[in-house]
């Protein structure tokens, strides 16, 4: 079967994930987690790519990465996973495929959605059971926003909030679910414009946020439970906070 194509996404900004084959470990021991991260390090000083947060689990990966240049994510992608699976496969003397596929993404495409999904990244050690809390786990970013960075360009973050804030939002435990649909959902982010602008008679979907209350939501409400379009599709297509979406009934 044909692979999707991978959707775009206007900010440059993604949501990746990759696992192991069959979810075995990727990593073993410390100088596992210290090489990819090398490798990332590596590959930022070259490309030019930013990034805006990690998680690193056992068996799978969360990252939020900005590309330099639109549709250089494939590139950046292969590189980091060629070279950290030819360097794993000789130290534990092992062949075949260590990535299970090829990784998955998924476009991020406003401040809000980025903010919350970095809470859900630097929570996973937390849900998993590896950590107590987000500040004690090794391997996420979130320690880098709490001193020095490394790898990742905290100030785009704390562009939007500010630091105590931000670090109070990563405490508070959110139980949603943000992992990446493997078909890359039938339904394009470019389907839930174009449905939009039809309903706003050919406007920009972000006017949808400046409409009277009761006619925003209206429509919110048509987009979820006629369209069938996500509360994600929705958030990037129109700007409008998840929080405001869920509450459309």
């Amino acid at each position: 079967m044909a692979r999707l194509a991978r959707i775009l996404s206007e900010t440059g900004i993604y949501h990746i994930i990759f696992r192991g084959v069959n979810r075995y470990n990727i990593f073993e021991e410390e100088k596992d987690y210290k090489k990819i991260l090398e490798i990332i390090f590596d590959l930022k000083e070259n490309m030019k790519f930013e990034i805006y947060a990690y998680c690193l689990m056992t068996n799978h990966v969360h990252l939020i990465i900005k590309e330099k240049t639109p549709g250089e994510i494939s590139v950046i992608m292969k590189r980091m996973l060629t070279r950290y699976a030819g360097w794993f496969n000789k130290k534990y003397d092992r062949s075949g495929i260590l990535i299970a596929n090829r990784f998955k993404s998924e476009p991020v495409e406003t401040d809000d959605y980025l903010i919350t999904l970095s809470r859900y990244i630097h929570q996973n050690p937390v849900k998993g059971g590896l950590s107590p809390s987000v500040d004690k786990y090794n391997w996420s970013s979130f320690k880098e926003y709490s001193g020095n960075s490394y790898i990742v360009d905290t100030n785009f973050i704390l562009s939007i909030v500010d630091y105590e804030s931000y670090k109070k939002y990563n405490f508070e435990l959110d139980d949603e679910e943000y992992e990446i649909n493997s078909n890359a959902d039938k339904i394009t982010d470019e389907n839930v414009k174009m449905k939009i602008k039809e309903l706003l008679c050919g406007k920009d979907p972000f006017i949808l946020g400046e409409l009277p209350k009761e006619e925003r939501n209206k429509i919110i409400i048509q987009l979820k439970n006629i369209e069938k379009f996500s509360i994600r599709q929705i958030e990037r297509a129109t700007g409008i906070s998840k929080g405001v979406i869920e509450r459309c009934k």
